[in-house]
């Protein structure tokens, strides 16, 4: 009896996997289901300047190149930093490269660097103000965008736009199809931004003029769009 019993249970396994196996093949797709996708989308006003300072320097030795970059941007960052205050405008420290000059039968003939600094916030005349007294660097870049309150604050009402116009679509399409209405079956909703700030733009490296060279330049924010979409699927019935 004991010699048999493994392949009895074996075998009653076996049946079972298989039972289980045909259920499911016969069971049948969902019938009656529309995918939809809707979306909407809010303008808004930017809110956060991000200006960039930065300055190049070449030269034949590479630890001359990199003093002087330093000495260029300790200068600047200890002017920023009088005006410096969170939200209104942060201070950071931005891309900092060292890379050799090659000549003929690529020997290297001397070295080449860059420094940058970022200012960002919501202050504007702050921001400017802080960037035309920084003299030991030009401005390189200039981009705006949205704070985490402003796009939240928008977001919301971008959200329920896209569910009303979802909701609006899966019922008139049920109404269409003969159907008396439809239940939720799955759903996903993702937001996104766009706007002219998001791009930087880039600015001339005599952007403060010859004549004022601690004069502020003259900034002005765009509009971004925020979109909320929504997509999924619905049973009708």
């Amino acid at each position: 009896m004991n010699i048999f019993r493994p392949l009895i249970t074996a075998a009653a396994l076996a049946c079972a996997t298989g039972a289980v196996q045909a259920q499911a093949t016969l069971t049948p797709a969902p019938q009656n289901v529309v995918t939809l996708e809707s979306s909407g989308t809010v303008e808004v006003q930017q809110d956060v300047l991000v200006l960039t300072l930065g300055t190049a320097k070449e030269g034949k030795d590479a630890a001359t190149v990199q003093t002087q970059l330093r000495q260029a941007l300790d200068t600047a960052l200890a002017e920023v930093r009088k005006t410096a205050e969170p939200k209104l405008m942060d201070v950071r420290t931005g891309n900092f490269s060292l890379s050799p000059r090659y000549g003929q039968n690529q020997q290297i003939t001397g070295w080449q660097g860059r420094a940058e600094l970022v200012l960002e916030g919501r202050d504007f005349p702050r921001i400017t103000g802080a960037a035309a007294r920084a003299t030991t660097l030009t401005i390189s870049r200039v981009a705006f965008d949205l704070s985490r309150e402003q796009r939240e604050s928008v977001e919301g009402e971008a959200q329920q736009q896209a569910i009303a116009r979802f909701k609006e679509q899966a019922g008139r399409l049920s109404t269409n199809f003969g159907f008396g209405g439809y239940s939720l079956r799955e759903v996903a909703v993702h937001s996104s931004q766009s706007g002219p700030g998001l791009q930087p733009r880039m600015m001339a490296m005599e952007a403060r003029g010859a004549s004022m060279p601690d004069a502020p330049i003259p900034v002005e924010a765009g509009k971004a769009s925020v979109t909320v979409t929504v997509t999924g699927s619905v049973q009708m019935r």
